[in-house]
C-alpha cells in the first residue's frame, strides 16, 4: 500500500513540475476539454484553407462547403453545414464549438 501511494505522489510531484516548467518557458498546456484554441471559423467567410484546419475537413469538403455556400447564398446556421456531402453528425459535433456564421452576403 505505501509503494502505490508513493508512486501517485511522484507522478503527482513530476506532473506538476513539468507543468511549472512549461509556463516558465512560456509554453501552454493543451486546451481543456470544451476549449477551443483557435478562433472559430465563419462558414460564410473562409477560405478553403482555413476550413481544412478543422478536425475531419480536408480539401474536398472544404471545396463541397464553399461550393454549398455559394448555391445557397450562404449559411444562416451552424447546423446547415451536415447538408454538405462528407458531414455527418458525429462529425459536425466534432467541430460545431469552432464554427459560426455571419449574415449570408446577399
Amino acid at each position: 500500500m505505501f509503494r502505490i501511494i508513493t508512486i501517485v505522489a511522484l507522478a503527482l510531484v513530476c506532473g506538476t513540475g513539468m507543468l511549472q516548467a512549461a509556463q516558465k518557458n512560456g509554453t501552454k498546456s493543451a486546451p481543456a476539454a470544451g476549449e477551443s484554441k483557435a478562433a472559430p471559423v465563419n462558414l460564410n467567410t473562409a477560405t478553403a484553407a482555413q476550413l481544412q484546419e478543422l478536425p475531419g475537413i480536408g480539401a474536398a469538403t472544404a471545396k463541397r462547403i464553399i461550393e454549398y455556400r455559394e448555391k445557397n447564398g450562404g449559411f444562416k446556421k451552424i447546423e446547415e453545414l451536415m447538408n454538405v456531402r462528407g458531414i455527418s453528425e458525429s462529425r459536425f459535433v466534432k467541430i460545431k464549438d469552432r464554427l459560426t456564421v455571419s449574415a449570408p452576403k446577399s
